[in-house]
């Protein structure tokens, strides 16, 4: 699973030739989120707060990008990196 990005120890990847709905994955520490491209929503797991908050702000902020890399995916090409929160 490639990591696209990765800010304040969060890890944000993307699975190659991935399930529908579009969406990406946050790790932070033991925690994982399911957060989904279009709309950004937390589709599923746990983290704090303000991790959460991290990554649906960063995710606000790319995703006509995220989008882009979740089309290259499915296509099972490898995803761009995306610039992180600072």
């Amino acid at each position: 699973m490639p990591i696209i990005s990765q800010f304040y120890g969060i890890a944000i990847r993307m699975f190659l030739k991935e399930h529908a709905p579009p969406h990406f994955h946050a790790v932070y520490a033991e925690y994982e989120l399911v957060v989904g491209i279009q709309p950004i929503t937390i589709r599923e797991g746990q983290a704090p707060d303000r991790v959460r908050s991290m990554v649906v702000e960063w995710a606000a902020l790319h995703q006509r990008e995220l989008a882009e890399n979740w089309e290259r995916c499915r296509r099972n090409q490898a995803p761009h990196p995306v610039k992180p929160l600072e």
